[in-house]
């Protein structure tokens, strides 16, 4: 256990001459907020009331989640302190358990976590600019629609284009160092963080009313017209309120998702074995602070039925149009783009530097691990730009309504299982390494060990176990994908060297 530890100071030595330490704490703290607020904040709430019935009930909801997403944060930041490597969440389950592990989540990341929320911002960002552009639209078609069955298709419309044009600009603009990265990610983060900010104080400055008040916390703990969870069973009874309680997690979970991305960039932190930790605190408190702020404004302005029936779930524009009419949606489109543009380059920057550790690993492309002349992986931005690109364009097709999805809004359905049982390994990581090399240099230690860690664990399984029963159809689809992973990883160590052992970057470093 010794040596390996020791051997794995050297590669993060060598990590430290290869890649520019350029990140201080804001820097760190920027890229937590930004990868975190997307546009998920702007319309999961409409689903998560229909779930529950109640504002009061939507709003434990968001408190759950901010609990569990700061239990997480604190916990990492033991892992992130005593491993400052590029790769971050990868190296942990790697170094925990097994390189199969932490192959499964990188595979993962790169099939449809990583790449398919970045899709799914960038034709955020593309939807909303056709609030200010007529003509960008999902069904403005320069190559409409072909059917490859029934239920896909492949088209390139005017939003689907401008989704790939962003793609394509932050990945170049990130090839050119980590400083370009760092300044957009903390121009438009900061930006955005002002944006949530102004939607929150204009809408209870301006928007807040005593019908509204009155509709949604005079029985506020009564939820009213729940969506049924499965035949007989709803938030009416205690039962069903703690199983919708999980459910309603999906949204709220996935809005508040990307808070590890800081753990993939760990060695372009200048003080890593503080800053990483903190830069996760930091960052989670404040983004929950103001999703938890951001809700309370949607039901002081919106009566619960409204926030129910609220046109495509955009109820943040709907609160901004009580308080602001006639402008108020505009005002938030722009909001949006700048929120999902400063999202899509924090995820993009990140994510390109755990396919680094993986190529180092032997178990990615080799090019991927190679920094260029800037220092930063640009053939792993890269490969991670095509792939994301090419998610923006094949389209489900709904037969019976005849219209079309995102092929990549399922898959994100599918993952979100999946990424939550990463969370739950990564932290039961800290138990293991604990265990297994109790020796090894923890320049901060898990707040509340063993506690707060295993009521993660704990709470995040029971929201698995309520999501695989009664939402199997996205559940269990997701662990497939996982999965699948298992064959590519076998395959990868046999060729990798002889006698199928993976070159470790413990090893090649």
């Amino acid at each position: 256990m010794t040596g390996r530890s020791g051997v794995s100071h050297q590669a993060s030595q060598s990590e430290a001459r290869e890649f520019r330490r350029s990140l201080g704490l804001f820097d760190s703290t920027m890229v937590v907020v930004g990868a975190m607020i997307g546009s998920g904040i702007f319309l999961v709430s409409a689903d998560m009331t229909r779930l529950l019935g109640s504002a009061s009930w939507v709003l434990v909801a968001w408190g759950l989640t901010a609990l569990l997403t700061l239990a997480a944060a604190l916990s990492y930041g033991e892992l992130a302190a005593m491993m400052p490597r590029a790769g971050g969440q990868y190296v942990y389950l790697r170094e925990a358990f097994s390189p199969m592990v932490g192959f499964l989540y990188g595979w993962t990341l790169f099939a449809v976590i990583q790449t398919g929320t970045v899709a799914a911002v960038s034709v955020g960002f593309a939807r909303y600019a056709n609030v200010l552009f007529p003509f960008i639209g999902e069904d403005r078609y320069l190559i409409a629609p072909i059917h490859l069955s029934q239920q896909y298709a492949v088209s390139l419309s005017s939003a689907q284009l401008l989704a790939i044009a962003v793609i394509a600009l932050l990945t170049w603009t990130n090839t050119r160092g980590i400083e370009y990265g760092r300044l957009i990610q903390n121009v438009f983060t900061t930006a955005k963080t002002a944006a949530v900010l102004g939607l929150i104080v204009i809408g209870v400055a301006f928007g807040a009313n005593a019908k509204a008040i009155d509709v949604n916390f005079s029985r506020a703990w009564t939820s009213v017209d729940p969506v049924a969870i499965a035949p007989g069973l709803d938030a009416t009874s205690l039962f069903g309120l703690l199983v919708a309680l999980a459910i309603a997690q999906v949204g709220s979970l996935f809005a508040s998702d990307a808070w590890n991305n800081i753990t993939f960039t760990a060695a372009e932190v200048k003080n890593p074995r503080r800053d990483v930790p903190l830069s996760l605190a930091l960052g989670t408190g404040i983004v929950m602070t103001l999703y938890l702020a951001a809700n309370v404004t949607y039901f002081v302005t919106l009566p619960i039925e409204a926030v129910k029936t609220v046109p495509s779930d955009r109820v943040a524009a709907a609160a901004l149009e009580v308080a602001l009419p006639g402008v108020g949606g505009a005002l938030l489109a722009v909001g949006i783009m700048i929120s999902t543009f400063g999202c899509a380059n924090g995820m993009l920057m990140a994510g390109a530097r755990a396919y680094y550790a993986m190529a180092r690993d032997g178990l990615f492309f080799r090019s991927a691990g190679v920094l260029n002349n800037r220092r930063v992986p640009a053939w792993g931005l890269t490969l991670q730009g095509l792939w994301t690109a090419f998610l923006v364009l094949p389209r489900t097709f709904d037969l019976a309504a005849g219209t079309y999805g995102n092929l990549y809004g399922s898959l994100l359905d599918y993952v979100v299982s999946a990424a939550l049982f990463f969370y739950i390994l990564t932290i039961a990581g800290v138990f293991r390494l604990r265990w297994t090399r109790p020796g090894a240099p923890r320049p901060y230690l898990a707040f509340g060990y063993p506690l707060v860690p295993a009521l993660y664990i704990v709470a995040a399984s029971g929201i698995l176990v309520v999501l695989a029963v009664y939402r199997a159809s996205t559940t269990w689809p997701g662990f497939a994908i996982v999965l699948l992973g298992v064959p590519v990883y076998l395959l990868i160590r046999r060729r990798a060297a002889p006698g199928g052992a993976v070159l470790g970057a413990t090893e090649t470093a």
